[in-house]
């Protein structure tokens, strides 16, 4: 995590993950950079998105930040996690008990990943999402995906 790390901003990210891999398919980001100010995440993807979409993405997680899902961690044996989640961004010094952040309802979540970070306790902390930005890298030569990247803020209001 970033030196101005922030909860609101971090639990924001884990609502926009699970709208884009609802919305769209792909797989959560693969790297994150939360800061207080702005935040960046970057999604393998096949195609830049357009306006309408970012759009579209932005008053979904809005939405789903607006409903107060509480956030919670549950702990779960690492070789369950393996099956369930991709463990490729979390340490090996995380244990063999791995704590779940779950966004709403553990059994239908929002988003639900292996997460060492701090969050809010309930997304109505968040206040506003703001994509800022987004720009894509089209797949290099013998890849199927480039690289979505989308610059965004969220701010309790």
């Amino acid at each position: 995590m970033a030196k101005a790390y922030d909860p609101v901003m971090h639990t924001a990210e884990h609502v926009l993950n699970g709208v884009m891999v609802r919305r769209f398919g792909c797989a959560r980001c693969f790297s994150t950079h939360i800061n207080s100010g702005k935040s960046k995440v970057d999604f393998r993807f096949p195609r830049d998105l357009s306006g309408e979409e970012a759009r579209a993405v932005e008053a979904e997680v809005n939405a789903e930040l607006a409903e107060g899902h509480a956030v919670t961690a549950r702990f779960m044996p690492r070789e369950e996690a393996a099956r369930r989640f991709n463990l490729s961004r979390l340490p090996e010094s995380a244990g063999e008990s791995l704590r779940i952040v779950y966004v709403g309802d553990p059994d239908s979540p929002v988003d639900a990943c292996p997460c060492i970070g701090e969050h809010v306790e309930n997304t109505l902390r968040c206040g506003r999402f703001a994509w800022c930005s987004h720009d894509f890298t089209p797949p290099r030569e013998g890849e199927r995906e480039g690289v979505l990247r989308v610059r965004f803020r969220a701010a309790a209001e």
